[in-house]
């Protein structure tokens, strides 16, 4: 069945025998020093809205304003000033009838969000009114979604290993395709001609787009993958798994080129900054890890108190949401995200 990344199991699979990573020849650029970008004097700030765990968080293109995903059955959009100034400004969205397990926004539109739930329900939303434009029925669960970078289509799967591709202009399904294995996080490459499937097999399918032809399966790693980004500049990918491991591809020629080692449980979410300089990458760590795309060594850790859902870099600067499990002293759900990236007061 298909998976989020806050439904992963619970248990340590097999890791890689190897921990040395694997570099093609010609993939990255000279290893130079380390940027001068500093996060060790950067801080987290706390958000909080939500009645219980925060499934997803997606920033809008333009930075200025983050979405995020509960269990529960609400999305709420968030005005965010990135450099920590003024109040933040929040808008409930509410329609969905069971948890909001991700989201995602339109590449194209800054205010135009999109939600997929378990009430079988993809919604589309005017992030400004907080109004529902648009509501899709579709025949499961939905769990992971994702836009065509040119904002003309939108990816759902849900637990039954359902794939729907839905055309946004007329908010009709296009393709339909059912798969006889564990589907888990999909994703566009940055032109739009591939697409990708993670798979509980440990591969990874690439499909040319629109035909969703298979052009390569991927023996990636010794367990599940479960999630996967793509470098906002275009040159890579990365996949999570549940062995821990977190590996980096080309796009041009989908070779392997290294491994990020850092985490020790399976890896729920990950994502590129805005320059492709850094990966975040979390799980059940009580932290996230941020690495160095070019030379592969962790550059910071950002603490955490419960295992991670969903990370996402903001799309302009070194700003990283993440949110998770995390609970109050009563041991429920707190329903709160964070921010890390900001300027230590």
């Amino acid at each position: 069945m298909f998976f989020s990344p806050s439904q992963k199991p619970l248990f340590l699979l097999g890791r890689l025998d190897s921990r040395v990573a694997v570099t093609a020849p010609g993939q990255l650029e000279p290893a130079m020093e380390e940027k001068a970008f500093n996060f060790k004097n950067l801080s987290s700030r706390e958000y909080q809205g939500h009645k219980k765990k925060v499934h997803s968080v997606a920033w809008n293109c333009l930075g200025t304003k983050l979405a995020s995903g509960s269990v529960d059955h609400t999305a709420r959009v968030w005005n965010i000033d990135a450099h920590g100034h003024g109040k933040v400004k929040d808008i409930e969205l509410k329609g969905h009838a069971d948890s909001v397990d991700q989201l995602c926004w339109d590449p194209k539109h800054p205010d135009v969000v999109a939600t997929a739930a378990g009430d079988k329900s993809v919604r589309f939303w005017d992030a400004r009114s907080g109004k529902c434009t648009q509501n899709v029925e579709l025949s499961g669960e939905n769990i992971n979604i994702t836009y065509k970078p040119d904002g003309t289509h939108i990816a759902v799967g849900n637990k039954e290993d359902e794939l729907t591709i839905l055309d946004v202009r007329k908010y009709k399904p296009i393709h339909r395709r059912k798969f006889n294995y564990e589907v888990n996080e999909i994703a566009w490459n940055t032109t739009g001609e591939l697409f990708f499937l993670t798979t509980g097999n440990g591969t990874v399918e690439v499909l040319s787009y629109p035909s969703l032809k298979v052009l390569h399966t991927l023996m990636a790693h010794t367990a599940g993958c479960y999630c996967i980004a793509i470098d906002p500049i275009g040159r890579y990918f990365a996949v999570g798994s549940a062995d821990s491991l977190v590996s980096l591809w080309g796009v041009s020629d989908i070779l392997c080129i290294r491994t990020f080692t850092k985490l020790e449980w399976p890896v729920r979410t990950i994502s590129f900054n805005y320059t492709g300089e850094y990966i975040a990458s979390a799980s059940e760590d009580l932290f996230v890890d941020i690495s160095n795309v070019q030379t592969g060594r962790s550059v910071h850790q950002i603490p955490c108190k419960a295992p991670m859902n969903s990370v996402e870099w903001n799309p302009k600067y070194n700003l990283l949401a993440y949110a998770g499990d995390d609970k109050n002293k009563y041991q429920t759900d707190d329903g709160i995200f964070r921010i890390f990236g900001f300027e230590s007061s």
